[in-house]
């Protein structure tokens, strides 16, 4: 295999119809002529369960490997409640919550991530799983009134999602944005 190295993750893509759609109903309260917003591409929502950073291909295959060993039952996960890191006067993260389903997410990246620790491979974040969805990246201070929006719609209900796999996926950097190619798929039972 090449040496050429991948940018690349593991996740859980966000790509039933109707949800995505409500999520970039969502996403149209949040633009502001007084904030510099980037928000996810509807084809590219997805909850990271570990970034892994720039990674060989003989890298990929022994994650696919170590991690098609993972034997976790399907769940479902309910997206409610928007947010932000650090915190909504200070946004530079607009995420949406997950309300049930969190400890299982939880414990399916607590298997990834130790997985891929044993591995020795990738990028090691020494930050505690938060389940949430990234739906747009602040990139200068919050105008009052996408403060007003965000406080306002903090209760919003997206839905229900299953969740029947988990995917290693590849990152493409480009101008206008990420790419991103999945490289493998992992079924869950």
């Amino acid at each position: 295999m090449s040496s050429h190295k991948i940018r690349s993750f593991i996740s859980i893509d966000i790509d039933k119809p109707e949800i995505v759609e409500k999520i970039k109903r969502v996403q149209g309260l949040l633009k502001d002529k007084n904030t510099r917003i980037k928000l996810v591409e509807p084809e590219n929502l997805h909850l990271t369960l570990r970034f892994l950073g720039e990674i060989s291909a003989n890298e990929v295959e022994e994650i696919i490997s170590a991690l098609s060993k993972i034997q976790d039952k399907s769940f479902s996960i309910y997206l409610k409640n928007l947010g932000a890191f650090p915190s909504i006067p200070r946004a530079r993260v607009v995420w949406i919550g997950v309300s049930e389903g969190a400890d299982q997410l939880k414990e399916l990246s607590h298997k990834v991530n130790t997985i891929i620790d044993s591995l020795r491979i990738g990028y090691k974040d020494s930050k505690e799983f938060t389940p949430h969805l990234t739906i747009g990246r602040i990139k200068s201070k919050p105008s009052q009134r996408l403060i007003k929006t965000l406080l306002e719609n903090s209760d919003v209900d997206i839905g229900k999602v299953e969740v029947k796999d988990f995917r290693l996926k590849q990152s493409i950097l480009t101008p206008r944005g990420p790419i991103y190619k999945t490289l493998h798929s992992f079924k869950l039972l």
